[in-house]
C-alpha cells in the first residue's frame, strides 16, 4: 500500500527542463539543484508534495500529486487546531526527523 509519509508522487522529466530555476526558487526543501543545462533531482525523498514546483514549472517538467504527504499533514493539523503528533508526523524519505516541524 502507498504510504504518503514514506514515499511521494514527485515525477521529473529532465528532458523537458529549460533550466529556468523556478523549482529551485520555490521548493522549501531543496529537492532540486542546479546541474548544467537542466536542474537535477537531488533529494526526491525530501519532497513534501506541496505542488509549488509543478505550478511554477513553465515546460511542465515536474508533476506531483499535491494534497498528500507532509504538506497535507501540516494543513490538516492547522485546520484542526492541533499540533502534529507522532501519529501524524511525516518523515521525508529516510530522514528520521520530521519534515513538518
Amino acid at each position: 500500500m502507498f504510504n504518503s509519509y514514506r514515499e511521494n508522487t514527485l515525477r521529473y522529466d529532465r528532458d523537458l527542463c529549460i533550466n529556468c530555476g523556478m523549482c529551485l526558487a520555490v521548493c522549501p526543501h531543496g529537492v532540486f539543484e542546479p546541474d548544467g543545462k537542466a536542474v537535477k533531482l537531488a533529494r526526491p525523498s525530501a519532497c513534501m508534495e506541496c505542488g509549488a514546483c509543478q505550478v511554477n514549472c513553465p515546460p511542465m517538467a515536474i508533476a506531483v500529486d499535491s494534497g498528500v504527504g507532509c504538506a497535507a499533514a501540516m494543513i490538516m493539523a492547522a485546520l484542526k487546531g492541533r499540533k502534529l503528533d507522532d501519529k501524524d508526523a511525516c518523515t521525508c524519505g529516510e530522514q528520521t526527523e520530521t519534515c513538518c516541524s
